[in-house]
């Protein structure tokens, strides 16, 4: 990678620190890094369009797979689902922190998108090596252990490369944003509805015409599709190489963090000034990249850390692990406030992870024909969901953001926090409907022995689909913009992990969950989780994810009017809660 070298800029009366990978002569930043921000992030949402291509034409059709070609009965199919759906979204943490810390987001994108491309040969291998099919014959009972084994390690390492490739991807298209800079900041805004429209055009693509592919050509064939699909889109994203601008790295963000704790613990007998201003803080000359935070007063022990003693044996009391900067305090501050909500936020995710499981499993079971000839891949109606998002987000973007800037007079239009509880809401009321059609589709089974479900289209569960898509649309979005903007400037990709740690922790939890119903269930009466879904109670399940829902919504708006947002010098409150909307907090 190029040598990544520092610009300074001015935009009005504010100076921004801006790295890029070219300056001109007098060490300017050239003018196309300004106008071309868009034109990088065209290169860096392509590669992100085949990453989402290749993984939900894999993992929409997985429980297909597991039940259909290695013969998993549904609720071991179901569990090994959630498990590798969990593993990949929570291997951002690690990807996001060697980010962050260490390797830089573009390098860390390279490694992984390699590792991912691994992944996808391996798993085209598969499918044509004779002695890795999981049958020798046309038809088995079961798969080869030898066909398990590979299929399992391909499937980690496309975890493995998404552990990189996600957190590292969408901070590095953010990071070609100034925030600094008005116009910039707008844009960036818009950035993360653009990027998930193209993100949804490779799951529209990926769960339709990769899974029909899969359902009426060859599993091999639509594995290397994407292998293809996706060497290409790695070659154009390195091909953007000049147009982008990066970041340096500065080293693990949590050894601060940690100086900030030892240091408080050490000073916990001193009282906090009434002054904030008493405070240690650094120069503005001696600041190193970065932003000030202003000071608040949530978890004030933590003050104890800036505190400045007396200066007898200095050289001991200004080390980092005694005196911390009140940035620093505000930084560890940010970090622990944001618990609550990512805690709140959990069984969000266990019920966005039945989309991939039970509502692709329902599908098996009614009628998919559309005229005589063609039968929709079961798989294949997750791109209702997929169109829900691009409507919600579309939608949102050049109607509603519009509107209520000028109805309220803040750039944003309605809070993160509100987006984020507007997308809770509909996920809520997409279980109570998939619970009201998993009731209809069993009487329909109790009603017509002969057909049984098969009497009912597919269509009926288009509203369950569309209105969790729509819901991803606020809640989704608005998660990944809060925890990219709420996070420390040094934890950018970490950030975007902390977000999809909510889908990987919910898919984990969902597991832990099924357990949990099926013992319980059983113990007093009939599970709820029979050998196939005619003999499940799914509708009893959804009807207690609502619930569960609803009552994690209830906790997240308690914490959510209360949340104290990011306080920025130079830029102000970002505004994260209604309470700090449009404001501006004066030093």
């Amino acid at each position: 990678m190029r040598e990544q070298k520092r610009a300074k800029t001015r935009e009005g009366d504010e100076e921004t620190w801006v790295f890029d990978s070219s300056l001109d002569h007098k060490g300017r930043l050239p003018l196309r890094s300004r106008t071309g921000v868009w034109k990088a992030s065209l290169f860096i949402i392509a590669i992100e369009f085949s990453e989402r291509l290749s993984y939900f034409g894999i993992a929409t059709s997985l429980i297909i797979y597991l039940t259909k070609v290695i013969h998993q009965d549904v609720k071991t199919a179901a569990k090994n689902v959630n498990y590798w759906s969990g593993v990949t979204a929570s291997m951002p943490l690690l990807g996001g922190f060697l980010a962050d810390a260490y390797l830089g987001r573009f390098t860390t994108v390279l490694l992984s998108s390699i590792i991912y491309l691994l992944g996808l040969i391996l798993l085209t291998m598969s499918q044509f090596v004779p002695t890795l099919k999981a049958c020798n014959e046309t038809e088995c009972d079961k798969a080869s252990k030898i066909h398990e084994v590979v299929f399992f390690l391909a499937m980690y390492l496309i975890s493995a490369g998404t552990g990189g490739h996600k957190p590292s991807l969408e901070s590095f298209g953010a990071d070609q944003f100034d925030d600094n800079h008005i116009e910039e900041r707008k844009k960036k805004m818009s950035f993360f509805n653009w990027w998930n429209l193209g993100l949804c055009c490779g799951l529209l693509l990926g769960v339709t015409v990769i899974v029909y592919i899969q359902d009426h050509v060859n599993w091999g064939v639509a594995h290397s599709i994407l292998t293809l699909v996706m060497a290409i889109s790695f070659a154009i994203f390195l091909i953007g190489r000049p147009f982008y601008r990066y970041r340096a790295t500065s080293g693990s963000p949590f050894t601060p963090m940690l100086q900030v704790l030892i240091a408080a613990i050490r000073k916990r007998n001193l009282h906090c000034p009434s002054n904030s201003d008493q405070l240690h803080e650094l120069e503005n000359s001696s600041m190193q990249g970065g932003r000030f935070l202003y000071h608040t007063k949530k978890l004030m022990f933590l003050d104890k850390a800036a505190i400045i003693e007396d200066t007898e044996n200095s050289s001991e009391k200004t080390t980092p692990w005694r005196l911390a900067t009140v940035t620093q305090v505000e930084e560890l501050k940010l970090l622990l406030n944001m618990i609550p909500i990512w805690l709140s936020t959990l069984s969000f995710g266990i019920s966005i992870a039945q989309t991939s499981t039970f509502f692709i499993k329902q599908a098996t079971m009614l009628n998919r024909n559309i005229g005589n000839d063609f039968l929709i891949p079961s798989a294949s109606v997750n791109a209702l969901g997929a169109i829900g998002t691009m409507i919600s987000v579309a939608t949102y973007e050049k109607l509603l953001v519009p509107m209520l800037r000028k109805a309220r007079g803040n750039e944003r239009g309605i809070t993160i926090l509100q987006r984020i509880g507007i997308g809770i809401g509909f996920c809520i009321l997409s279980m109570i409907t998939a619970a009201l059609v998993e009731n209809k589709r069993l009487n329909s089974v109790n009603n017509e022995p002969v057909n049984g479900s098969f009497s009912m289209s597919v269509f009926w569960l288009a509203p369950q689909f569309l209105i969790v898509g729509i819901g991803d649309g606020f809640a989704l979005v608005g998660l990944q913009e809060f925890f990219y903007d709420q996070v420390p400037d040094s934890m950018r990709s970490l950030g975007i992990a902390f977000y999809l740690s909510v889908i990987g922790a919910g898919n984990f939890l969902s597991s832990i969950l099924i357990t949990v119903v099926d013992g319980v269930s059983e113990k007093y009466g009939t599970s709820w989780f029979g050998k196939d879904l005619n003999s499940s109670r799914l509708d009893l399940f959804y009807g207690l994810l609502a619930v569960m829902t609803g009552v994690s919504l209830i906790v997240y708006v308690f914490f959510a009017r209360r949340y104290p947002c990011k306080n920025m010098q130079g830029r102000g409150v970002v505004d994260c809660s209604e309470e700090n909307a449009g404001g501006n907090l004066v030093a």
